[in-house]
């Protein structure tokens, strides 16, 4: 009988393993505006939906992300929706399900020595300016903040200097005079004593001033051709990321953080806590796209590309509402 109990244990455990769903998604990077997939892990939230997640973290940026999902050798990522549209315009449906990050997080921060002042946007002439990746959103911020004042990107030198800490030591040792980075990487600047804050878009106000409007940021994303083949499977994410955004409401920074992979944690804890807080206003909190919202990137893409200003941009097939829509009640418990 022993026997018979253990063997059927056995198949039991066996059937749970064969019935979890492989998903492969990967991430743009560790800013904070991808925070929600982290913390969605760090929960166990995709393992009670029954899936198997296997994630790559592209450091460089999301534009690597895209190329992964465009490739094929992604199912999801967790990126910036205004990748959605860059994609329409070159004829490729990339849908956005969930929001993450309903407001940009960008801050424009200098150096001890950097020259440039927000009053004078003359001033950042000749500036080395420090983004994440070339074709990333940090890309766009600059490209757009200069076409406003009647630059080019010709008047200053963009470089990719990757996010988090590693964005941080560029600033400090010179290698770049302004840097366009997100949080851990704007906390790190000031309490680091490294450089101070000159542009800040964390909040509602400083978006409206930078881009005319809340700027909707990092998103999950699939190609429509993936959505359509796998809508249960797109469902079960949907399910785990806003109930992760759900847990967050009512949570400390602190106990956000304590619920992290480790490596997703950059710097010192407590810096690393602070950082959380400050970027606590930018996180979706039902995780559904506003259709008024996303008009912001369309205007900032249409100013300075070339593609997306010829194309004529559907926005209602850039992103759903309709598996957010359909997340079960309980999952707010």
């Amino acid at each position: 009988m022993k026997k018979l109990i253990l063997a059927l244990a056995a198949a039991v455990a066996l059937s749970g393993t064969a019935l979890a769903e492989p998903v492969r998604i990967s991430v743009g990077s560790y800013n904070l505006n991808n925070l929600p997939f982290p913390v969605a892990q760090g929960l166990g939230l995709y393992e009670k939906e029954g899936l198997e997640v296997t994630v790559e973290n592209f450091a460089s940026g999301g534009s690597k992300t895209l190329q992964a999902l465009v490739a094929g050798s992604t199912d999801v990522a967790v990126g910036f929706y205004d990748h959605t549209i860059q994609m329409q315009s070159q004829n490729k449906h990339v849908v956005a399900f969930v929001e993450l990050g309903r407001n940009s997080g960008l801050v424009l921060a200098g150096g001890k020595d950097a020259k440039f002042d927000p009053k004078n946007p003359q001033t950042i002439r000749g500036a080395k300016i420090g983004i994440t990746a070339p074709g990333s959103s940090s890309d766009f911020f600059i490209r757009y903040y200069l076409q406003r004042h009647k630059l080019s990107a010709n008047d200053v030198s963009i470089i990719g200097v990757g996010s988090g800490a590693a964005a941080v030591a560029a600033l400090q040792q010179g290698k770049i005079d302004l840097l366009v980075n997100y949080d851990p990487a704007a906390t790190f600047v000031v309490e680091k004593g490294v450089g101070k804050i000159l542009i800040d878009a964390r909040n509602d106000d400083g978006a409206k001033e930078i881009y005319g409007g809340i700027y909707p940021t990092s998103v999950l994303y699939a190609t429509q051709d993936y959505i359509s083949k796998n809508p249960e499977t797109i469902q079960k994410v949907t399910n785990a990321t806003v109930k992760a955004l759900q847990w967050m409401k009512t949570h400390s920074a602190a106990e956000i953080v304590e619920k992290l992979p480790p490596e997703f944690i950059s710097g010192d804890k407590e810096t690393y806590i602070k950082a959380v807080e400050n970027a606590r206003q930018i996180f979706s909190t039902d995780g559904l796209l506003d259709e008024k919202d996303i008009k912001t990137p369309l205007d900032v893409l249409t100013s300075f590309n070339d593609k997306v200003k010829a194309a004529k941009i559907d926005l209602s097939k850039t992103y759903t509402n309709e598996f957010v829509a359909k997340v079960p009640a309980t999952a707010s418990n």
